[in-house]
């Protein structure tokens, strides 16, 4: 009997012994206690370009299974070192790595040496489009006619008397330092000015215009607006025709083209003032929150 109930009590100390040996001796591999979890990938994609400044290679890519489709994209290499002896056209594999807010590549391997005369260029799909003017700080924002994620009609005029904060997305883009991180930096962006501008007063917007129609329908991007916690009476998101939404992207620098399932892009964010002019113009996506904050302010002083 008293052999039955030791074995009882050992039965019920085993899961702390287990859960103290894991505290002391944390599982091989795993991430440490506070830091981001990483994910890797093994992936095979050609060069594009080399922009040695921001240690930087484009690259297209083949599908990543159940993460990103078949796409053009600058990543960041890590370290700089790994870019030694590459060049255009060469084939190569490497590991992909994104955490939940940054992403980068390391591990390069030549597998063949490329020319660069035989890369073809990407080529974008054929669209009817507006002969438009480049639009630079100072200059009036023409209106256009979109649809929000509420089913909703709305113009940039509409805006006017708020300062507004416009960037360009596409919901299924999964790399954490393109359309994900412009969503963080809004939501992020929409807290700090509520901090400085309390009140019901609404002197500020945020919008984010999908140049992606034909799936980031109304419904589609309510869904994705929502994974942000977003607040409909300070940020929207927009989506409209397409010949309406090529006009605003090209005069803003904007380019994006069709590669197998997703887009190969680049990034703008735009700060316009309340008579609808445009204050400032954020090229790429190394603008801080705290950047695109204090340009708004400045519009309301």
């Amino acid at each position: 009997m008293k052999q039955g109930q030791n074995i009882a009590r050992l039965g019920r100390l085993m899961p702390l012994v287990a859960a103290l040996i894991t505290s002391a001796f944390p599982i091989l591999g795993a991430d440490p206690p506070g830091t981001p979890a990483t994910r890797t990938f093994q992936v095979k994609g050609e060069i594009r370009r080399l922009v040695p400044e921001g240690n930087v290679l484009v690259i297209k890519h083949e599908e990543i299974p159940g993460y990103m489709a078949a796409m053009t994209m600058p990543l960041e290499v890590r370290p700089p070192e790994g870019m030694k002896g590459l060049g255009v056209g060469d084939q190569i594999e490497f590991r992909m790595n994104v955490t939940e807010d940054d992403g980068w590549i390391d591990h390069i391997r030549v597998l063949e040496k490329g020319r660069p005369e035989d890369v073809k260029p990407v080529i974008p799909s054929i669209r009817i489009v507006r002969d438009v003017d480049e639009l630079k700080v100072g200059d009036l924002m023409p209106d256009y006619p979109f649809t929000n994620e509420l089913h909703r009609a709305t113009s940039l005029k509409r805006y006017r008397g708020q300062v507004v904060a416009l960037t360009f997305i596409y919901t299924r883009c999964p790399y954490p330092t393109f359309c994900p991180r412009q969503g963080r930096q809004f939501a992020a962006a929409c807290e700090l000015l509520q901090e400085k501008l309390p009140g019901p007063e609404k002197r500020w917007h945020l919008l984010s215009l999908s140049f992606d129609p034909e799936n980031d329908t109304p419904s589609v991007l309510q869904q994705y607006a929502r994974t942000f916690n977003y607040d409909p009476a300070h940020w929207n998101f927009l989506t409209g025709a397409m010949i309406d939404i090529d006009a605003i992207t090209e005069q803003f620098g904007v380019i994006f083209a069709r590669d197998g399932e997703g887009f190969s892009h680049n990034v703008r964010t735009v700060v316009i003032n309340p008579t609808g002019h445009i204050r400032k113009i954020f090229v790429g996506n190394e603008w801080t929150t705290e950047e695109l904050v204090a340009e708004m302010l400045k519009c309301l002083k």
